[in-house]
């Protein structure tokens, strides 16, 4: 009763709704024009895109960003930046470059070539304000002698060449990898210098034969000024200009470079190759409407209904868009999902309100006509709408650990509420416009007055086309004309009979197995997408370089710091074994492993406090290819007794090509050994940032939205039309969703935040094209399911079908667009728009026939109605003899 009362409530309330809208039409068209206007102006005036990569798609708050504060606060992270190497995700500005010979070739033999290039960048020069700036006045300086801090291969490649030129055979500099012995007597790790390695067999000390590329790195000094950034930024912008010319004039070596704001400029790239591909969409989108909307009727056809409906879509988000940059906002490039999604759902309530006026009787005014339009659709478009609102807006929560997606769901919100409010002012008033038209009998197309039954008559039959208004179709048993949409009428003439056919259901079952069993199996192999090149454009120099250094620069992890934080008794021998236990299967690069082994060498006993800091200071540390262990090291002084109250090394693990996976893996076996061991220390490397608890950081949004979504319909199970009705949602919109989640991974979709942006989509979608569909058959009457899946499908597969095949041939330019996040995007929300068709035209006319609701107690409550009716008629005759005899 309390659902019956609620529900006619909010017709009524829409009803009148309908009205006010007809009588003002022109407020409502202005209104909404005048906004766009408005905001629209702003959207040109304070457009301002992001260059914080790292805050947007980073996860907010995770321990790693603690752990580097604390790192940074016993030891700079700008001047340890060289140490703790990282593949893409290096802190500060910086350029870098991997020089490739080519197949066959040996790197090392090119020595004199790569310092030439290395000497081109030294003396390179960046004018700012009438001053020149090189290389040497911007980089990272060693603490030891002031000199720019330069990669250990450098001195490699000189030793090398300065081999070559004395006449010597190469073999006689004994390269080594990983670790290698310079000249002056350091011991350095060159794993993330030198890829593409083969060793000489059966060499114990791990001599390279030969190498395919080298890369360096140029690190320069961060003071946080404005003024530093911007030469940064110069220099770095001349660095990638000059390694292009390199390349030209060294075809024999392949160069390719990087910088810090190269991944910030390719993932804005995406926006800018996707510009002309969405007017493309839109242009598809606006042809497949208008033609859908159309019928051979001159005057019911509404092809210019269709047109204005998705440009009620594009002015609402630009609106939003306005709106979102008014309030400060700045754009990225995942916000160019939003004009998919808001489309996708806007013109879903256009073909909706089309189909409820085509549903209204022509015999009524053209007011009464919208009124009852939107008594018969907005209940359900509202409902739809708030499931939209509240999906999105628990995206846009607290909870929410990434950025982009915070942004992204609040954008949305916004776009959601303005696409309702649109819809049913400004789309509203053009539906009356058209209604009134066709009462007084104008062309739908033409504009002009349609003539009489018997003018056309007399004209030529290509006039009799243009002119014709359905009156021919039109007979006695057939009062409603809109059954000649072509759509319409395949579904009832052609495709209700077959889905409902009994011989085609047992493959249908099938199907359904198939599709279930592939979906499982996907959910079974989902994988996290931390690496940072998914959201990138695929030809870009970033993706280019991050395939290369993969290639030949995967076989260690990036470079793990690991710190003390708290003073240690070093010389404890089980301290000693504590460390060695915790570096057990590491590369270590370590003050403490190098100072043991100068007390082995030497013979030299260090058993207690005093002995071990004295001959740390006085006789390791001074040694030149030890010095720059000083930096790793921070004593302090109590009096006359010195102590060690931090310390750091660095640990570098044997990997595979998916490097970063086992980087996670990696700080997820360290981290937890850090409160269970009695050695207090912490582990960090730029790319935890980005990497940890990213799976989920992003995985949370879609958990909450969907949590959100299924409390809602629990909840309201005895507030909506029919219980049944949100059971059966449930059960199609948890199909939908993981059809879509099982099929996008085994389509090699990793979850990030454009994949978990779509599955938050999906549910919505489901539930816009599912839920009409379900009330509708619920609520049915008829003496059968399948009659009641038939009037269904009827009354509301036109409009599921209008807006799918508008929403899939838009997505088409999308492939077309040479950029990693486009085409997750097109690649999740075909699947999106596919699996909803699925259910709606193929599933659940199936199932639906053989599961509740019974339509019996319908049938026997007509039976029991006729028979009193028979009873009536029967005691009337009784009653009235000589009526009997009359006949």
């Amino acid at each position: 009763m309390l659902r019956q009362v609620i529900h006619r409530g909010l017709q009524s309330f829409f009803y009148k709704l309908g009205l006010f809208v007809s009588r003002h039409p022109v407020f409502f068209l202005t209104v909404p024009a005048v906004l766009t206007i408005i905001f629209g102006f702003s959207l040109l005036n304070r457009f301002q895109p992001d260059t914080d990569l790292e805050s947007l798609v980073a996860p907010s708050h995770s321990l790693a960003k603690i752990e580097r504060s604390l790192a940074s606060s016993l030891f700079s992270l700008d001047q340890s930046k060289s140490q703790l190497y990282s593949d893409l995700h290096t802190p500060g500005r910086y350029g870098r470059v991997i020089l490739l010979s080519k197949p066959g070739g040996n790197i090392l033999h090119q020595a004199d070539v790569i310092l030439q290039i290395h000497r081109a960048v030294l003396e390179m020069k960046v004018n700012y304000k009438g001053y020149n700036y090189t290389f040497s006045h911007l980089c990272v300086l060693r603490n030891q002698d002031k000199k720019c801090v330069l990669d250990d291969i450098i001195s490699v490649l000189e030793d090398l060449r300065q081999a070559a030129l004395s006449n010597k055979t190469t073999a006689r500099v004994q390269v080594s990898y990983p670790n290698t012995k310079l000249k002056d007597g350091r011991s350095s790790f060159i794993g993330h210098q030198l890829g593409g390695v083969m060793e000489v067999p059966n060499s114990k000390d791990q001599r390279v034969k030969s190498a395919r590329a080298i890369q360096i790195t140029y690190y320069l000094q961060t003071y946080g000024s404005v003024t530093q950034d911007l030469i940064g930024e110069k220099w770095e912008s001349e660095f990638c200009k000059l390694m292009h010319k390199m390349q030209l004039d060294h075809q024999d070596l392949q160069l390719y470079s990087l910088a810090s704001f190269s991944l910030w400029k390719d993932f804005h790239q995406t926006s800018l190759l996707a510009r002309g591909k969405i007017l493309v969409s839109l242009m598809l989108i606006l042809l497949t409407a208008t033609l859908s909307s159309s019928m051979k009727d001159c005057l019911r056809s509404k092809p210019f209904l269709g047109l204005l409906g998705v440009l009620t879509i594009c002015i609402s988000s630009v609106t939003a868009a306005g709106i979102f940059f008014i309030t400060d906002g700045k754009y990225n490039s995942t916000l160019l999902g939003i004009p998919f999604f808001a489309m996708g759902h806007g013109t879903k309530g256009v073909f909706e309100l089309l189909s409820g006026w085509r549903r209204t009787r022509e015999n009524l005014p053209f007011k009464d006509r919208v009124a009852d339009a939107y008594s018969d659709v907005m209940v359900s478009y509202t409902m739809t709408s708030s499931l939209y609102f509240i999906a999105f807006g628990m995206g846009a929560s607290p909870f929410t650990n990434i950025e982009a997606v915070k942004v992204f769901c609040q954008n949305m919100c916004v776009s959601i509420l303005l696409n309702y409010f649109y819809i049913f002012s400004f789309f509203g008033s053009c539906l009356v416009f058209a209604g009134q038209l066709e009462q007084n009998r104008y062309h739908s197309i033409f504009c002009c007055k349609i003539p009489s039954a018997e003018y056309l008559d007399r004209k030529p039959v290509w006039f009799q086309t243009m002119m014709n208004d359905g009156h021919q179709h039109t007979s006695h048993h057939e009062t409603n004309p809109y059954q000649h949409h072509f759509i319409q009428h395949f579904l009832r003439e052609h495709y209700n009979e077959w889905i409902t056919n009994i011989y085609v259901k047992p493959f249908v079952v099938i199907l359904y197995l198939i599709y279930a069993s592939f979906s499982f199996m996907g959910c079974l192999q989902i994988n996290d997408g931390a690496n940072i090149i998914n959201l990138l454009a695929s030809e870009s120099p970033s993706v280019s370089y991050a395939l290369i250094q993969q290639k030949y620069f995967s076989n260690y992890s990036p470079v793990i710091g690991f710190y003390i934080y708290e003073p240690l008794e070093y010389w404890n021998g089980t301290v000693q074994e504590d460390l060695k236990t915790l570096s057990q299967g590491f590369n270590t690069v370590s003050w403490i492993e190098q100072y043991y082994q100068y007390l082995r060498v030497g013979n030299i006993s260090a058993t207690n406090k005093s002995d071990f800091i004295s001959i740390l200071q006085s006789s390791f540390l001074k040694k030149p290819e030890f010095q720059h262990f000083k930096n790793d090291i921070i004593f302090s002084k109590a009096g006359d007794e010195n102590n060690i109250i931090a310390s750091r090394l660095y640990l570098v693990a044997r990997t595979s090509e998916n490097t970063q996976r086992e980087a996670v893996e990696l700080l997820e076996k360290l981290r937890p050994l850090s409160l269970i061991q009695s050695i207090k220390f912490i582990v960090f490397n730029p790319t935890f940032v980005f990497m940890d608890h990213y799976g989920l950081s992003v995985t949370m949004p879609v958990l909450i939205s969907g949590f959100g979504i299924l409390l809602v319909l629990i909840l309201t199970f005895f507030l909506v039309i029919h219980p049944l009705g949100n059971f059966w949602l449930i059960l199609s919109v948890t199909s939908i969703e993981l059809g879509v989640l099982g099929l996008m991974t085994l389509w090699n979709v990793d979850m990030d935040c454009i994949s978990i942006l779509c599955l938050i989509y999906t549910l919505n979608f489901a539930i816009d094209h599912c839920a009409p569909l379900l009330y509708t058959f619920v609520l049915a009457t008829e003496h059968t399911r399948t009659q009641c899946i038939k009037n269904s499908l009827q009354d509301h597969g036109t409009a599921i079908l209008q807006n799918v095949s508008s929403f899939l041939i838009g997505l088409v330019p999308l492939l077309f667009v040479p950029s990693n996040l486009t085409f997750t995007l097109f690649k999740c929300l075909l699947l999106a728009g596919s699996c909803t068709l699925l259910h709606c035209f193929v599933i659940l006319p199936v199932f639906l026939t053989f599961f509740p609701p019974s339509k019996k107690h319908h049938k026997k409550k007509k039976r029991a109605k006729r028979k009193e009716r028979e009873e009536i008629e029967c005691i009337e005759i009784q009653e009235n003899p000589d009526h009997v005899t009359a006949v």
